[in-house]
Parts: structure tokens; C-alpha cells; sequence
């Protein structure tokens, strides 16, 4: 068994995002934060994730553990405080500023791009991530590892930014919605959000962390029951489809990983790739999902940060990770309690007990 620090015992978190649902996992943070047991290693994020993990990364610089959940607090206050998308206010023709947040913001999006009806690129995420995080201060005193992930726009391909390249627009490339904002430029590169190509990556962190315990934090459904009907909920069951496929191409990775692991593992292989493939094979997953708390919600729910959403979301990932903590710390650095691939590709219906 493997420990860091005073014997507490290392995890990686691997945050996927998911807008305003992105409380829950906020409220899985602000629980595992008050364990004093863990120490978090590294962190992957993607959309609400990343920004989850920059907040509390740099609340942990400045006051520990009660700083990071401090951080995260202020930041979803501010998140609520903002509500609906700031450009709605100056955007005459978007005079019914709701239609953002109903079937209204569908239709306008499948008809104008940002670059018509926000052609500022307003995007009041940027103004809350600069009152809560120093991104200077953050590069240089990053407590553990932070990935984040965006999508090239052109390639498609998976960017995954950390250390010195952590800026205030890679968060907002990670979390750019294509239908609301302009793709974010970095470096000559143009990114959109990365739930379209790593969400969250879960192989770069399990060949590179440290420690060998990822605690997978859910927070949309990966299966949803009966065939849509209506246009929204096609709508919503399309985007379920699509941010869901990188997870799954992911876990894909580490079934294929650990079935060549297993094949010929009594073979060396000490090549780059020999070893990264045998780190991702051996890494132990742990899961908390969120999606028996947002299954039932709207997918237009993610773009309305309501103050009684928030709260309900916080408070169930609250719950969920002090029953898991309950249930599996003893786990940690022992064995896995999440199969991913049994879980998600093999079962008919995902599922986890606990014990």
C-alpha cells in the first residue's frame, strides 16, 4: 500500500462537467475536502470540472483544505449570482433573456452563431474566475497536478493544459460552449469545450499521477432510459451521447489496457508506452455519480444556475461522497471498487452497489 504526506492516503480526482450541474461535484469536493485521511495527488477536469479543480487548487495555496472549500463556495455564489449569460442584458434582440435557458436558446443557436448575437464574446465566467483564482499565483505554487482539458477545434483532438500553460482562458476554452461563445484562441490555436474530446481524461492522469486511486466523479447519466420523442428531449439525449463518448472511448482504453495487461504481462516492456500502458492498466477506479440527482433534470437546467438547483446539487454530492467515504476509504491504496469496463461497457445497465 502506498501512502504520501503524514500516512493519509493519495487520490486523483477525475471531475467531468457538466454547467450548472457542476454543483454536485462541487459538493463531493466541499465533503472529501473535511477528510483529513486524504491527500489529493492530481486532478482532471474538464468544463465545470476544470473549473471546479482550479478553484479549489487555488484556494488550497492560500488556506489548505478550508481555503479550497472556501474558494468553491464563493465562486458557485458568484456563478448563481451571475445567472443567465451576461451578453443577454445588452443584446437587443435577446429582450426575452429566458429564451436562453428554455427550448427559446435552442432555436436561436440553431439559427445565429455567437458571432452574430455575441459578438463581444461576453462571458461572465471570465470576470468570476479572475475575482476568485491568481492563475500567476496558482502556476507558481500548483499544490498537486492539474489537467485540463479542451477540444482543438480544428483537429478535434484532445488538449489536455497543466502547469505553467494554467491561464484564465484555458479554463474558459475547457468550458466553451461552441453555441453560446467564440472559440477560445491560446497560442495561435483555436479550442472549444473539452467534453467533446476528454471528459474527464481519465488515461493521461492514471499513466502520469503518482498515486495509483482515481476517484471517478460522475455527473450526467451515461444511460438513459426509453427512446426521445420530442424535439428537446432529442436534443438533450444528442448531447448526452456525445459528451459521454470520450468517457467511454477512455474506459474502452483501460479494458483493452488491463486485457493486455493480463495477456502478457509476465513480458517486459520498458519502453515509454510499455509503461504508460501498464500504469493505466493497474490504476484502481473509484466512482461517485451524480446521475440519479440530474437524470430527472432538463439539459436546459445546465445553462441556469438557480441559487435551489445549486443548493439541492451541493448537497447530494455532499451526501454521496460522505456514504462513499463510509463505505470505501478503507479501499484506498487496497483495491478498486468501481469497474469501470463491467460498469459501463459490459453491463446492460450501469450500476454500483455499495457494500
Amino acid at each position: 500500500m502506498r501512502f504520501f504526506g503524514n500516512s493519509r492516503r493519495a487520490l486523483n480526482l477525475a471531475l467531468q462537467g457538466g454547467g450548472a450541474h457542476g454543483a454536485f461535484t462541487w459538493g463531493v469536493l466541499d465533503r472529501l475536502l473535511e477528510e483529513p485521511r486524504l491527500e489529493i495527488a492530481a486532478i482532471s477536469g474538464t468544463s465545470a470540472g476544470a473549473v471546479n479543480a482550479v478553484a479549489l487548487a487555488a484556494g488550497y495555496v492560500e488556506g489548505g483544505a478550508e481555503g479550497a472549500r472556501a474558494r468553491l463556495a464563493a465562486l458557485w455564489r458568484d456563478i448563481n449570482k451571475a445567472g443567465l449569460p451576461a451578453f443577454s442584458r445588452y443584446v437587443s434582440m435577446l429582450a426575452g433573456a429566458e429564451a436562453l435557458a428554455t427550448s427559446g436558446y435552442q432555436q436561436l443557436t440553431s439559427v445565429l452563431s455567437p458571432y452574430s448575437f455575441n459578438p463581444l464574446d461576453i462571458n461572465p465566467l471570465r470576470a468570476i474566475l479572475r475575482a476568485h483564482i491568481d492563475f500567476e499565483d496558482l502556476r507558481r505554487n500548483l499544490p498537486f497536478e492539474l489537467l485540463i482539458a479542451a477540444t482543438a477545434v480544428e483537429s478535434g483532438l484532445a488538449r489536455i493544459f497543466s502547469g505553467a500553460e494554467l491561464t484564465v482562458d484555458v479554463v474558459l476554452a475547457s468550458a466553451c460552449l461552441p453555441t453560446l461563445y467564440q472559440a477560445v484562441e491560446i497560442d495561435g490555436a483555436h479550442y472549444w469545450d473539452g467534453g467533446f474530446a476528454a471528459n474527464p481524461d481519465l488515461v493521461t492522469l492514471a499513466r502520469h499521477s503518482r498515486a495509483r486511486d482515481t476517484l471517478v466523479v460522475l455527473v450526467n447519466p451515461i444511460r438513459q432510459e426509453g427512446v426521445p420523442r420530442t424535439a428537446a428531449a432529442i436534443a438533450g439525449n444528442i448531447a448526452r451521447l456525445t459528451f459521454n463518448q470520450p468517457f467511454l472511448r477512455d474506459v474502452a482504453l483501460i479494458d483493452a489496457a488491463r486485457r493486455c495487461e493480463g495477456r502478457f504481462g509476465h513480458r517486459r516492456n520498458e519502453s515509454a508506452l510499455g509503461r504508460d500502458w501498464r500504469a493505466l492498466a493497474r490504476q484502481r477506479f473509484h466512482l461517485i455519480s451524480g446521475a440519479a440527482h440530474t437524470r430527472a433534470l432538463s439539459p436546459q437546467s445546465k445553462l441556469k444556475p438557480e441559487g435551489r438547483l445549486l443548493r439541492r446539487l451541493h448537497e447530494a454530492g455532499r451526501n454521496e461522497a460522505e456514504h462513499w467515504l463510509a463505505d470505501h476509504f478503507s479501499d484506498i491504496g487496497r483495491r478498486e471498487t468501481a469497474d469501470l469496463p463491467a460498469l459501463f461497457l459490459h453491463a446492460g445497465t450501469p450500476s454500483f452497489s455499495r457494500k
